[in-house]
């Protein structure tokens, strides 16, 4: 039996599990297996691979997809350009790392879009790891970004920035949270923003999946504008783990 699995903290959100349980069942798929590992430190990893040593494949996520690459030993250049890790491919005692957020996030923003044309410039909500895949997808698109996070720097501007200056939600029309505020079971919480600047030709994309709708995405609904969630982009992400974890 080949085991396969998620590490984070905590993972009470997660659709991972029911997703690959289902893929396995729909496929059928009779050696392999996916479980939930909830680790409150990523020093716990170690030990948690010397604990289940038929592990082949670890998806990572929130808070460990930057943390967790000083524990491989070797990084995809994909991941490595991007600097922050989603997949593990377990083979021989070694760790290599990929990111598949990115091909999730990519293929998903541009099936969002449609025959519309894709915008010329985007806001990131938040700097974690979720935040660089998909950066690093925007650049490959040719789409202008910015970074917000809670606190402006040389880099990001601050959810107050954005309250106070007009003219940037002025011409970002793709704003993409990468946060999980909004994530069950804390459902009302959003970002900062001054959702009343919206307009019909804003798309928003909420990296969440669990609500389907989040209250950012509502507040896009409001405002008649284009919305997504994570769903697509967490199947996208899944799939390409598996190949990764199957080449």
């Amino acid at each position: 039996m080949r085991k396969f699995g998620l590490i984070g903290y905590p993972l009470s959100h997660s659709f991972s599990k029911k997703y690959f349980s289902e893929k396995f069942e729909k496929e059928g798929i009779n050696d392999a297996q996916y479980e939930l590992y909830p680790i409150p430190s990523i020093e716990e990893l170690p030990s948690l691979l010397k604990d289940n040593l038929d592990l082949v494949g670890l998806n990572v996520t929130i808070p460990y997809k930057q943390q967790v690459i000083p524990f491989l030993d070797e990084i995809d250049e994909k991941a490595k350009a991007i600097g922050a890790v989603n997949t593990i491919r377990i083979e021989n005692g070694k760790l290599k790392g990929y990111n598949t957020d990115y091909h999730g996030f990519k293929d998903s923003l541009l099936k969002f879009h449609g025959g519309r044309t894709l915008p010329n410039k985007a806001l990131v909500l938040g700097t974690g790891g979720a935040s660089k895949a998909v950066i690093t997808a925007l650049e490959d698109l040719n789409i202008e970004y910015q970074l917000v996070s809670r606190s402006s720097s040389n880099t990001n501007l601050s959810y107050d920035d954005l309250n106070t200056q007009y003219s940037i939600l002025n011409t970002a029309k793709l704003i993409v949270n990468t946060t999980p505020l909004g994530t069950s079971p804390d459902t009302e919480k959003l970002p900062d923003l001054p959702y009343e600047q919206l307009t019909p030709e804003h798309s928003l994309y909420d990296l969440v999946y669990n609500p389907l709708k989040t209250a950012f995405m509502q507040k896009g609904i409001d405002a008649n504008c284009w919305v997504k969630n994570g769903l697509e982009m967490l199947h996208g992400q899944a799939e390409k783990a598996w190949e990764i974890w199957n080449y």
